[in-house]
């Protein structure tokens, strides 16, 4: 699925099915952090009339995501918490080169794949969970994180030629495999 070179292990799903509370306290976060992440790459590239429009405008949209999963969370009596650090992401981000059009290029491509996983594990609870409310409300977001996946490749190729773009992805997405790999099943969203 998308870019991604292996799946969700199977174990996760029956986990968070039976952790709902952790795992949408859990993406909240991701939807907060995904809002924040968009908005610092406008701070970083504030004259970039490509990049910050399209920046701020999936800030907000990932800020919606956030209040559509707190409003759930609220509904159920269910609390946020803290925020804990995303070992997923913690791995994924020191791939990232530090220098120039690089150094964006990858910013957008782990973004991608931060996505792509985001979708792919979107589309296991919109089949797996036994709450119908919970199924169509990741089955709605699917289809949103499926669409930033491709607007974040497509936005690193607007910076490098598109083959290159596609082997730095792949290459990115290998290492996004062995991460996941390794990392423990938790009921968490990555």
């Amino acid at each position: 699925m998308f870019c991604l070179q292996s799946g969700t292990d199977p174990r996760w799903t029956a986990l968070v099915c039976d952790n709902m509370e952790k795992l949408l306290a859990d993406h909240a976060y991701c939807e907060q952090k995904a809002s924040a992440t968009a908005m610092s790459m406008v701070g970083k590239y504030p004259d970039d009339a490509y990049l910050a429009p399209r920046m701020i405008a999936l800030a907000i949209e990932e800020l919606e995501h956030f209040q559509r999963i707190y409003d759930v969370i609220k509904a159920r009596d269910w609390t946020l918490g803290h925020v804990d650090k995303d070992p997923y992401v913690a791995e994924l981000l020191p791939l990232i080169r530090k220098h120039g059009d690089e150094h964006l290029i990858d910013r957008l491509l782990i973004s991608s794949l931060i996505e792509a996983r985001s979708a792919e594990r979107f589309f296991i609870l919109a089949e797996a969970l036994p709450d119908a409310e919970l199924r169509e409300l990741y089955r709605d977001l699917a289809a949103t994180e499926s669409r930033h996946h491709t607007t974040f490749v497509s936005m690193a190729s607007h910076y490098a030629p598109r083959d290159e773009v596609r082997a730095r992805l792949n290459e990115l997405a290998r290492e996004e495999a062995a991460i996941l790999a390794r990392l423990p099943i938790a009921p968490r969203m990555h």
